[in-house]
């Protein structure tokens, strides 16, 4: 109960009666952001406290700790805002409310998050093994093999990666999966899987707009330099089983992407190719699995300026798709600057749903490396 009756009538608030640190401890102990939103019920003295001391905001560090890197949190709303802004801390405290929830969440089930190519860091025969292959869930497409390789090399050391557009600009992410790819075209059906693999997830560095992805004419290489990207959390080594099955690597804990890169590397190499005695790696799919947050929530980040603002949209999962196809120039400036970005989302769903990987049917010409060519008698 919030108050206790004391001999002469009088109330007195639990927490008076405990104390401030005390009461602090206590609700530090709580781990779900519903118990948080139960005791911020209880009373006005109550909510009060929650809200004071940011206790929703601490609990969603604790449960990915990638939160702390928000400079700061906004909730935007179709109408413009009239009259002075809420405090801050309640502005937090109902931000990081909802954070919370959508974070421990279990009602959406876990999904392929991947969207689109952003490009691989070598490809032996471009565009015939593009990394656009891996989006496909098969090893054979149209009665022909469907599969990344990287370039060949002497060193068996030599790492490769491929990297990857989220669905969503904030997504949880709980594991990724790899299927090496199995040449059955060439003797005793060789299988070219990496050493080992490990995942980065973060955010690109350039403008928004400025995005770019793997085509059938282009092989986009300029555009995966590390230099073009912050990387917020890697993940632990997993080493890579020699067998042509999708391979399931989950992290150690859910991990909060922020700004929807991912970049799969690949570590070392275990399999030459008999006809130039190079390493490969080649890999048939690619899954990064988890939940998108969109679209309740967004982020806003930008470089050189070193933020990132959390962006809180109330009733955003209601909106109709007419709604973000025909602005109003009633609209909030936030509220276009949201529908833009979810414009240019929505858009390379469509082309990668309209257009997909390509996949080429005359390959006549002897390109090297591991292809479907090299059969031997």
């Amino acid at each position: 109960m919030e108050a206790m009756e004391v001999e002469d009538g009088a109330r007195w608030d639990f927490l008076d009666w405990v104390g401030h640190d005390t009461s602090s401890s206590i609700f530090h102990l709580l781990d779900d952001p519903a118990d948080l939103a139960r005791a911020a019920a209880v009373s006005h003295s109550w909510r009060r406290f929650v809200i004071d001391n940011g206790f929703c905001k601490t609990l969603c560090q604790r449960i990915c700790p990638e939160v702390a890197t928000f400079t700061r949190a906004v909730v935007v709303t179709r109408s413009p805002a009239r009259g002075s802004e809420s405090r801050a801390r309640d502005r937090d405290h109902a931000v990081y409310s909802y954070l919370g929830g959508a974070l421990a969440s279990a009602a959406k089930p876990s999904v392929d998050c991947i969207l689109r190519c952003i490009g691989a860091s070598s490809t032996d025969n471009f565009p015939e093994e593009t990394i656009d292959n891996t989006l496909e869930p098969s090893d054979r497409v149209r009665h022909r093999a469907s599969y990344w390789s990287s370039g060949g090399h002497d060193d068996p050391d030599a790492p490769e990666s491929l990297t990857y557009r989220l669905n969503s600009d904030l997504c949880i992410v709980d594991e990724f999966r790899l299927q090496p790819f199995k040449a059955y075209f060439q003797p005793g059906d060789p299988i070219y899987s990496a050493k080992a693999v490990r995942i980065r997830l973060g955010h690109s560095k350039l403008a928004p707009g400025a995005e770019s992805f793997v085509t059938d004419g282009n092989e986009n290489l300029g555009a995966i330099a590390d230099e073009n990207y912050m990387w917020m959390y890697t993940s632990p080594e997993f080493p890579m089983l020699q067998e042509n099955v999708l391979q399931t690597f989950k992290l150690p804990r859910p991990v909060l992407c922020i700004g929807g890169v991912v970049k799969i590397e690949l570590l070392g190499r275990v399999q030459k190719q008999a006809t130039d005695q190079k390493y490969y790696i080649c890999v048939s799919h690619a899954q990064v699995t988890g939940r998108s947050l969109s679209p309740e929530f967004m982020v806003d980040i930008s470089h050189p300026a070193d933020y990132s603002i959390l962006k809180y949209l109330p009733g955003a999962s209601n909106v109709r798709v007419e709604d973000i196809l025909n602005g109003d120039p009633k609209d909030s400036t936030e509220w276009h600057s949201l529908v833009t970005r979810y414009r240019q989302m929505r858009h390379m769903a469509m082309v990668d749903m309209l257009l997909g990987p390509v996949h080429f049917m005359d390959e006549d010409d002897d390109m090297g490396g591991v292809t479907d060519d090299d059969v031997y008698m």
